[in-house]
């Protein structure tokens, strides 16, 4: 299982939640990193450390609301929702995105020819 690296990673991380919550609605901070996970299978295993840093982060800079509710198993936790920045900013994330990795998928592509 992948490790997820804070300091590469951080911006693709942000992309998954704030899609997330966009596809979702409002959860609580596990919920979103189980759902990315059970998505991504065996390949991503977010850590809790991470995973309030990076909620901090995205709420500090206006892309999500939080507030007090009920979990699933009547446990107090915060949920975040997605904020209309935060709907903006993941609408031109996802466009860079999809760019960088189409161009990262025509270079995979070429014809493999092993160095002598």
């Amino acid at each position: 299982m992948a490790r997820i690296d804070a300091d590469s990673l951080y911006g693709t991380l942000a992309l998954l939640v704030l899609r997330t919550l966009a596809a979702e609605g409002p959860l609580h901070g596990l919920g979103v990193a189980r759902r990315i996970e059970g998505l991504a299978g065996e390949a991503l295993r977010i850590e809790e450390d991470f995973r309030a840093l990076m909620r901090h982060r995205l709420e500090r800079d206006g892309f999500l609301s939080s507030s007090w509710g009920t979990s699933e198993n009547n446990r107090r936790a915060k949920f975040y929702a997605l904020t209309a920045a935060g709907r903006l900013h993941l609408e031109g994330e996802v466009e860079r995105w999809v760019r960088h990795a189409r161009a990262v998928a025509r270079v995979l592509d070429l014809a493999w020819e092993p160095v002598a």
